[in-house]
């Protein structure tokens, strides 16, 4: 295989394998809808790294993070659901990111690669990236496991047990961000809720445990991965909107197993 295309599947890999098992935490706590506010406030997060000159997935993350951080401060005081407050926080920051850039007139960025992702062109330090922020995001992921797990089920049980579920949130909610930031490359900031949904969403139909459907979603991601990639160079599609395409192959898949077991 071409050099492009290695770094593309080990990029790609390297994004899938962490968002599928925070994709089974999304799923179960019914979050896809601040999946999708993190993905509109990462426009944001590019206008102003491209404005102030910093690297693109620290502007992403910043931005997103302060979302997450928004959401844990007014959830508990604000009378507003939270599906309102999403949506006010969602298309506050895609407002923003509009008009920073129309202040970029007198430069030229690539819009479609942040929107829809450019995996194909993975560089190596790219890479480095992804498989140092992604090793993060599992290694805290592991760590925060079982209370995690705990909020999610009942979080007014686990406040009884002792889990600091405020914290815990918030936490979760920030590695999504740095999820969101690393998966700018591979399918763009207005894809990334679909690779750490429809995963999650996969795995659900052929697991009995929350360990197995977090390993499993990381495999169905890698698939998606891969796939779409193969379909990409076939077609000669663009790459993160066939990756999706892929996992929502694998869904239809899913959905249709029980079908033809019972034949």
């Amino acid at each position: 295989m071409d050099d492009f295309l290695i770094r593309a599947l080990i990029g790609g890999f390297g994004v899938a394998a962490v968002a599928g098992p925070l994709g089974a935490f999304v799923v179960w706590r019914r979050m896809a809808f601040f999946g999708g506010t993190l993905s509109h406030s990462a426009l944001l997060g590019v206008a102003l790294g491209v404005l102030l000159g910093v690297n693109l997935n620290i502007g992403i993350f910043a931005v997103c993070a302060v979302v997450a951080v928004l959401l844990v401060t007014l959830a508990r005081p604000s009378q507003l659901p939270n599906d309102t407050l999403l949506g006010i926080l969602a298309h506050a920051s895609l407002a923003f990111g509009l008009i920073g850039l129309s202040f970029m007139e007198a430069r030229r960025i690539d819009l479609m690669s942040y929107l829809f992702g450019d995996v194909l062109a993975t560089t190596e330090q790219e890479i480095v990236l992804i498989l140092v922020g992604g090793g993060l995001v599992i290694g805290v992921l592991v760590f925060l496991w079982h209370p995690l797990l705990a909020a999610t089920v009942d979080e007014e049980l686990a406040l009884v047990e002792g889990v600091p579920v405020k914290a815990v949130n918030l936490a979760f909610m920030l590695l999504l961000a740095v999820i969101v930031a690393l998966a700018m490359k591979v399918v763009g900031i207005l894809l990334v809720t679909s690779l750490i949904i429809i995963p999650a969403a996969t795995a659900r139909r052929f697991s009995t445990t929350p360990e197995q459907m977090a390993v499993i979603a990381a495999f169905g991601g890698c698939a998606a991965v891969a796939g779409g990639l193969w379909g990409s160079m076939t077609f000669d599609t663009p790459s993160g909107p066939s990756i999706v395409a892929a996992a929502f192959a694998l869904f239809l898949l899913s959905m249709l197993a029980p079908v033809f077991r019972r034949r």
